[in-house]
């Protein structure tokens, strides 16, 4: 029979909580005028890099009113030249040329007023991220606020989630949490906690504690669900056992151990899984020699005799 001898270790420990994941940077995209639909220059899944024009709203009424106001821009920048040149002869009274410039000030300012009009008209990408499904039509006629599109920038996500208030303690920012999820079995994703909620929630008393976690392949999306394994300092002194060693009853989990060569049915508390392995809180004492496998073949106060004898927990 297989048996391991427990001695004192330390394991690595962490707290334990179920998360989400939220974009750093998302928005519905709306324009900020009412305006008819003239071009769509985006495709509903597709990448965008920041600035890329999406939507274009009419506006070719703005853009005539422009161009006369840019014409008046420019007279008056000749007036107000000519002015420059007389008044220094003294052929043209001060005032005159204060007019002139107050003029260009406002032929410049009306140009530029425009700009800001017509760039209203333009819908672009605020951030570099994915576009989500289009939900408006060309001609279609918007009025400010109407839902275009989403934009999530997808590279690193927030990972948010609660632990209760009496591990506010173990708690720190920069702290590494290993992230789980059930769409990418097997993977875990590296994040660190950047914001520690300064207010305790009155209903549940958790912490709400936010992570950031680069996600360069793009597999984690928002809106997730994900199990958040925050880093601790090692726990010194455990005692391990193999998953095997444990037998689960009615009256509760016990090993089977061998003290001067007989067995001895051993009740146990337990405590946190590590791979296939597990803490005894209470029950065990170092150097104590428990049985892994065969143990349901054993009887209590039966003479036992150990085949092989392997590590508690391996490296």
């Amino acid at each position: 029979m297989v048996a391991v001898r427990v001695e004192p270790r330390a394991v690595p420990a962490a707290l334990e909580a179920v998360g989400s994941l939220r974009a750093v940077q998302e928005v519905m995209l709306a324009p900020e005028v009412a305006g008819r639909v003239t071009a769509i220059r985006f495709q509903p899944g597709s990448n965008v890099g920041a600035g890329a024009a999406l939507i274009q709203l009419y506006d070719a009424p703005e853009q005539a009113d422009r161009a006369a106001a840019l014409a008046k821009a420019k007279l008056a920048q000749a007036q107000l030249g000519r002015s420059r040149e007389l008044a220094a002869t003294g052929a043209e009274s001060r005032e005159l040329l204060q007019q002139r410039e107050a003029e260009v000030a406002q032929a410049v300012a009306a140009v530029r007023q425009l700009d800001a009009r017509i760039s209203q008209k333009r819908i672009a990408a605020p951030f570099a991220g994915m576009l989500g499904v289009r939900k408006v039509n060309l001609g279609q006629y918007l009025n400010p606020g109407d839902a275009i599109a989403s934009l999530t920038a997808l590279d690193r996500l927030y990972a948010d989630f609660t632990v209760p208030q009496q591990e506010l303690a173990k708690l720190r920012v920069g702290g590494v949490v290993a992230l789980t999820s059930d769409a990418w079995p097997g993977r875990r994703f590296a994040a660190r906690v950047t914001t520690i909620e300064p207010r305790i929630g009155e209903d549940s008393r958790n912490v709400l504690v936010q992570a950031l976690v680069a996600n360069p392949d793009r597999a984690l999306r928002p809106g997730m669900y994900v199990n958040a394994a925050l880093e601790l300092p090692p726990q010194l002194g455990a005692l391990v056992v193999p998953l095997t060693a444990i037998q689960t009853s009615a009256s509760g989990d016990s090993v089977t151990v061998v003290r001067a060569g007989k067995a001895a049915i051993v009740p146990v508390t337990t405590g946190r899984r590590i791979g296939n392995s597990i803490v005894v809180t209470n029950g065990l004492k170092p150097g104590d020699v428990v049985v892994s496998e065969g143990q349901l073949r054993v009887q209590p106060n039966a003479a036992v005799r150990v085949t092989r004898l392997i590590p508690a927990m391996e490296d």
